[in-house]
Formats: C-alpha cells, sequence, structure tokens
C-alpha cells in the first residue's frame, strides 16, 4: 500500500481533512415573514415631521387640499353653471346650522351631496361617471426618485431614478396620486396610515415564503410565494407585528409563485405576465386580488431577520379608481381626506403606461408598486387547503361594491351617464336626509340638491321597497251554472 493511500486511510488524516473548511452543502431550507407594513411605493420629499400638504421635492407646491375648506369648496361648485349663488352660498353655510344637534355632520353632509353631483347638468351622479364632471385638477409629483421597478427594460422611460441610482423605475401611480395628501406622508398620511392599521388588527394579512437548496442569502435557483393567510396578524406586547408566529398561506387565489435569485440577502424574482396577491385597503369590501401584469417582486433580507421589499407592475387603472373611491362613498372619503376622486381619475388617465387595447391603442395599464416591510414567520401548508376569510356580515356590502364597479365600468367603457345602484350609499343618500332631519333649513337642500331617490321608495339599507300588487274590483257572486242545450 503506498504512502498516500495509508495517510488517507489513517483515522489521524479523517479528523484533520474534517477540520479543514468545507464549502456549504446544498440542502433545502425555507424562510417565511408575515408582512407587517403594506401600500403604494410613493417616495415622500418632505421633512419627516412635516404636515402631509407641506411642499416637498416630490411635490414643490404640497398637497392637494380639495374640499378641504370654504374656499376650496366654492371653486369646486362654482365649475357648474347651473347652481345659483344662493346655493353654492347655502351649501357652504347651511342656514340654522347652529341649531341642529349634529351641525358637522349636517355640513359634512350637505357638503358630500353637493360634490356628489357635479356634472355638466343636473342629475348625475359623477364619481359613478366622472368623465361628465371637468377636470378639477390634481398637482403631481414633479421629483425624479421612487421606488418601484424598471418594468419594460428601457432606461429611457418611467422618468423616474430609485434611491440606489437605477434609472427607468416605471411608478406611474406615482406620478398620478403622490400628492394626493391621504397617501402622502409615512407619519401622517391617513389613507395610508389607515391601510396598515386595519390589516394589522385583522382585516387581512399577507404572507412571504423564500425557500431553496443552497445558502439562504446566495441561491441561483429559489423560489418565491406570496399569497394570503386567513389567520389574523398577532402583535407583541408594545403593540409591534410579532415574529416566529404560524401562519397558513392560501394558494388558490390572491397568491403566486415565482422563480427567484438571490445575492447578498437581496432576493429578485422573474417577470410574469400576471402576479397575484392581496390588494391594499381598509374596508372589507375593497378586500380582493391585485393582478399585477408583466408583475415583479424584490426583498431585502436584513441582518436581523426582517426583510423590506416590492412587489408591482401594471394594474388596469380602472379597478384602482374604483377600489379607492369606493371604499366608502366618493364623497365621504373626499370630504373627510380632502381628496377628489374626479380629479384623481383624470390623473390615471393622462399618466396611463401600459396595457394598450388591441383596438384603440388606449392604455388601461398604469405602472405601479406596493411597499413591503416584514417580520419572520413560520409560513405553513396546511393539511386542509386554506381558504380566503369571507365573513357573513360582509356579504351585503361586498354585493353592494360589486354592482357598484359593473355599473362604473360601464358607464366608463361607454361614456354613458348611469344611475346610482340602489343600496350602495353614493351619492350620501340616505345619510344625509337623516343627518339634516332636524335643520331648519332642511327643505331647501331636499328641494334643491339632486339624489339618487327619494326616502319613501327605499328601506333603511338604501335599497327600493317592493311595490305592493294592484288591487283588483272582485266579482262576489257565484259563476251562473252552465246549462247544456240540445241543437235545435
Amino acid at each position: 500500500m503506498s504512502t498516500l493511500k495509508f495517510v488517507l486511510a489513517s483515522p489521524l488524516a479523517v479528523v484533520m481533512i474534517a477540520a479543514l473548511p468545507q464549502p456549504a452543502s446544498a440542502a433545502p431550507w425555507a424562510r417565511g415573514y408575515v408582512v407587517s407594513t403594506y401600500g403604494f411605493a410613493f417616495h415622500y420629499g418632505a421633512k419627516p415631521s412635516a404636515a402631509p400638504t407641506d411642499p416637498g421635492t416630490d411635490c414643490p407646491k404640497g398637497s392637494a387640499q380639495h374640499f378641504s375648506d370654504e374656499v376650496h369648496m366654492r371653486k369646486a361648485l362654482e365649475q357648474q353653471p347651473w347652481r345659483s349663488k344662493l346655493e353654492i352660498e347655502n351649501i357652504l353655510r347651511p342656514p340654522e346650522i347652529d341649531k341642529a344637534r349634529l351641525p358637522t355632520y349636517v355640513r359634512f353632509y350637505i357638503w358630500g351631496r353637493a360634490v356628489s353631483y357635479r356634472g355638466w347638468k343636473k342629475g348625475i351622479e359623477t364619481y359613478i361617471n366622472p368623465f361628465a364632471a371637468p377636470d378639477p385638477g390634481q398637482p403631481q409629483v414633479t421629483g425624479k426618485i421612487s421606488d418601484g421597478f424598471n418594468l419594460d427594460g428601457n432606461v429611457q422611460t418611467g422618468g423616474f431614478v430609485n434611491r440606489d441610482g437605477e434609472r427607468g423605475i416605471d411608478n406611474a401611480l406615482y406620478r398620478a396620486w403622490g400628492c394626493d395628501a391621504p397617501f402622502r406622508g409615512p407619519a401622517t398620511a391617513t389613507l395610508d396610515l389607515r391601510q396598515n392599521v386595519q390589516m394589522q388588527e385583522g382585516l387581512y394579512t399577507v404572507v412571504i415564503r423564500v425557500s431553496g437548496n443552497k445558502d439562504p442569502m446566495n441561491d441561483d435557483n429559489a423560489t418565491v410565494e406570496i399569497g394570503y393567510s386567513p389567520d389574523k396578524i398577532v402583535k407583541d406586547a408594545q403593540g409591534n407585528v410579532a415574529s416566529d408566529y404560524s401562519y397558513r398561506i392560501v394558494k388558490s387565489e390572491q397568491y403566486t409563485k415565482l422563480k427567484a435569485k438571490i445575492k447578498n440577502g437581496v432576493v429578485e424574482t422573474e417577470q410574469v405576465g400576471q402576479l397575484h396577491v392581496p390588494r391594499t385597503g381598509w374596508f372589507p369590501r375593497q378586500m380582493g386580488d391585485a393582478n399585477f401584469r408583466q408583475g415583479r417582486f424584490s426583498l431585502k433580507i436584513a441582518a436581523d431577520g426582517k426583510a423590506s421589499g416590492f412587489v408591482g407592475g401594471y394594474r388596469d387603472w380602472r379597478d384602482l379608481y374604483i377600489e379607492n373611491t369606493f371604499a366608502q362613498t366618493g364623497a365621504e372619503q373626499g370630504i373627510r381626506d380632502y381628496e377628489d376622486a374626479v380629479a384623481m381619475y383624470y390623473a390615471l388617465q393622462r399618466n396611463a403606461d401600459g396595457l394598450p387595447d388591441p383596438k384603440t391603442g388606449q392604455k388601461f395599464g398604469i405602472s405601479m408598486a406596493y411597499r413591503i416591510s416584514a417580520v419572520p414567520a413560520r409560513v405553513i401548508d396546511p393539511v386542509k387547503p386554506a381558504q380566503v376569510r369571507r365573513p357573513e356580515e360582509d356579504n351585503r356590502r361586498q354585493k353592494a361594491f360589486e354592482n357598484l364597479r359593473v355599473t362604473v365600468l360601464k358607464a366608463l367603457s361607454t361614456k354613458i351617464v348611469q344611475p346610482v345602484p340602489p343600496g350602495t350609499g353614493e351619492g350620501q343618500f340616505p345619510a344625509m336626509e337623516r343627518t339634516i332631519a332636524d335643520l331648519p333649513s332642511k327643505d331647501f337642500f331636499l328641494k334643491t340638491l339632486d339624489a339618487p331617490f327619494r326616502m319613501e321608495e327605499v328601506d333603511v339599507h338604501g335599497n327600493p321597497l317592493e311595490k305592493p300588487a294592484p288591487e283588483r274590483q272582485v266579482n262576489n257572486n257565484p259563476p251562473a251554472a252552465i246549462v247544456a242545450t240540445s241543437k235545435p
């Protein structure tokens, strides 16, 4: 036996070889995450402590302030030539409002009814038919920094640069809506805060699972799964999203499995034709699938195990308009959050940059991304496939929302004015009628302002009452006996 063979076969040699550095062995691995914050990837260009309406590098003139005070409200009402000066003045300052039990709500619903009807003629509900109203104007982002992806592979398009210096970032939704006050600012943007609070309180849950067969921080053949979980988010004693809890993942809907590469803890997936994930929202009827076309996903894994990233692509801007506008009613969100959905409709049209119609060439897609932060979790496949939670109490509202969706899509595609579907609350009906019941000047508003229905025509939910069958006179005498006669 040769000396070399003897050395390799000896016990001492085995120990020495084992002690030498060895390459990482290929072994299956998986890491799970539960999303802790989720929302539009809008870059904020002002100081963190600034108000959402303050100017910044993103919005040099500050945020939109639609309906924020009497000055802005007057500007909105004066765009309708059919409104009289008396009507405008009474809307702005309802007579004897101080005698109402809830004066703040009285003004809120009167203003809401008024801005719901701003069409070229009376009687047109303009959140369902935004094209029937003039463009109120939406301030747009002029800054050059944006998060998101280069979706078309062209550095000359998109017009944005991300914080890592990559050019050609496509995020046209940010340009269109980034100066909208309720989505601008990490500390004060009301809708951005609301959607994360509602998610963390159990409205919906998003989970991510990354797996592979090499090093979890460097794997050129990894897999990413992102989807919905029916399990509510767990918080720790400080109110933060807790780590290391188990969550089931739903694979039948709102779910996508992607090929990915990981380099130094940065996960980048392939680009796919359709990427399905849960969409953001703050009310149950907004919930559902966000279908990103030409979608991508990225995630950076930090040293403490937490992760942050983006999911994006092109979405149909009509869906975005509907999901945002009708979370409650167009007017309610507008008056409360200084947001004009009609202005946002025109901004979406102007900035659409994808999904052209093959016949007309009109673009119905708009590039966008959701921003994600996540904490470690155990994402599991249950023995019995998990399903999306759909509480019974949400069914009525969901049905009303779907009726609205169908109606608005018909209006937008045909440009034919559509009526308000019953039972939706749109047009602030019957909320305004009930709220101004003790207002001394209520008759003026009931006679002057448009309404989709009359109170006597609907039930407590605003649905049309069934009309009773009309009464008929009847003959109470018994039918005469039929006497058989023989032929002559």
